[in-house]
């Protein structure tokens, strides 16, 4: 058979079950509306029509990208009513002035993105978290700083590695250095723990060499939260090789971290050691005056979005930003939260008002860190910190060390992997255990719902 007509042949499998394109359009119209039509789908063109899916052309990467994330599976749903065979989309990006009714050459159909292994769904961007609307004060100006270095001269700090506590806004350079370069380059950004998700993924699928092409071939690899590969032998194993091949070929690599890279656990030492190899700028709390920045930029954000005015006194948002004594994204929180016992009473509230609204907020802000949890629990049982966390399992040691891990997990932020971290590289089903036998435990004995009460009341006083 000739190899042209064979080639034809693959494309539709059967002429009567071929696609009317303007159709689809107006079903288009009919599901999502006129408005999401005319601004979003209208765009859309055919491309190709296989037997099984379809080859969709739009005229830019954001489009491609606000489509995939909003609208994909309403539009899987809509053509499949039109043909049943169709099990995915792929998006091919046409330039407006070049686009045209032709069908793409039968060699160029493995540079389309298919979009259900797609790097659109590693790739995440959020909009709204840009340079713009990141405020700076001095605990994070370096940090900034350095994000906006790396902009404008690519791989001069490689790898730039931010590290910080929870909620101190590296999530938010990591993303808006993404945006900024996202134009002009291939940029990944995933979290360590989707990272390790694909892997065991293309693992189970036997698909490991389409997981490598699709890390290994960003230009710009970003990647959230790295503490996370502790304890993960092959996980690391593959991020090494990944992190040798991007640095090989000239890659951009962005790392965060909730600490500096010489303190991750269980990490390998090679790992470790390129990591460190970069420039390591740290993230700090938030000073008062920063704090204060971001009261007032929610405070207008939330009269901007609502429509309505914050009857916030000066005085009140001094009180919040000086009792606010941990991380941005809690004092987020704590605004909300006055915010809507404002709107709720309809009146300015007061600095007492405040207070009595915060109280049981301020006394957990105040104090409770899982340092602090181990010392007081360590004193209260009058037991060596050592001692509890140690490898020794005997009663006297086991049971305040679970109270200690239970206590964490109940007034910490901390997850369940950290907190085993802090309780001497613990896994996190030890917490877990220790955590429900507590809890068991308090139910039942009077005496352990005692030593919990007294003890939580030791915390907050401190």
């Amino acid at each position: 058979m000739d190899k042209n007509i064979k080639k034809q042949n693959d494309f539709i499998s059967d002429e009567e079950n071929t696609l009317v394109w303007s159709e689809v359009q107006s079903s288009f119209k009919k599901t999502f509306g006129s408005e999401v039509y005319s601004s979003w789908l209208q765009k859309i063109s055919l491309v190709k029509e296989f037997n099984d899916y379809l080859i969709l052309g739009v005229p830019t990467r954001f489009f491609r990208d606000w489509i995939v994330s909003r609208y994909l599976d309403k539009i899987l749903e809509q053509v499949k009513s039109f043909k049943l065979s169709l099990s995915r989309i792929e998006f091919k990006i046409i330039e407006e002035n070049k686009q045209s009714n032709e069908f793409i050459k039968i060699e160029e159909i493995n540079k389309v993105t298919e979009i259900k292994d797609s790097i659109l769904n590693y790739n995440r961007l959020n909009e709204k978290l840009s340079f713009d609307s990141f405020i700076k004060g001095k605990s994070n100006e370096i940090a900034h700083s350095y994000s906006l270095k790396v902009c404008e001269h690519l791989s001069r700090y490689n790898p730039l590695y931010i590290c910080g506590g929870v909620g101190l806004g590296k999530t938010h350079l990591l993303n808006a250095i993404g945006l900024e370069l996202q134009n002009d380059n291939n940029v990944m950004f995933i979290s360590a723990e989707r990272f390790m998700y694909h892997f065991i993924k293309s693992i189970k699928k036997n698909d490991m060499v389409n997981f490598k092409d699709i890390f290994r071939k960003s230009s710009i690899f970003i990647i959230d939260d790295i503490q996370f590969i502790s304890g993960k032998e092959s996980l690391q194993e593959e991020f090494f090789h990944t992190f040798n091949s991007l640095m090989d070929k000239g890659s951009q690599i962005i790392i965060s971290s909730d600490r500096p890279p010489m303190k991750l656990d269980k990490v390998q030492d090679r790992i470790k050691s390129r990591l460190a190899g970069g420039l390591v700028v740290d993230i700090e709390p938030p000073d008062l005056e920063l704090k204060i920045k971001i009261i007032n930029k929610k405070i207008d954000e939330i009269q901007s979005q609502f429509k309505e005015n914050i009857n916030l006194s000066e005085e009140v948002i001094n009180f919040i930003a000086s009792e606010s004594k941990t991380n941005i994204r809690e004092l987020v929180g704590i605004l909300n939260r006055i915010v809507a016992f404002s709107r709720i009473h309809n009146k300015s509230l007061t600095i007492n008002e405040c207070k009595n609204i915060l109280k049981d907020v301020f006394n957990q802000i105040r104090v409770v860190t899982v340092d602090k949890i181990q010392n007081v629990v360590s004193n209260y049982f009058n037991i060596g910190l050592s001692d509890m966390l140690s490898q020794r399992r005997s009663r006297p040691l086991a049971r305040p060390r679970q109270i200690a891990m239970y206590l964490a997990k109940k007034l910490t932020t901390r997850s369940l992997p950290e907190i085993g971290r802090r309780f001497a590289n613990r896994d996190h089903t030890t917490v877990i255990h220790a955590v429900k036998t507590i809890t068991r435990l308090s139910e039942q004995d009077d005496e352990m719902k005692k030593n919990i009460i007294k003890i939580k009341s030791l915390l907050l006083e401190q």
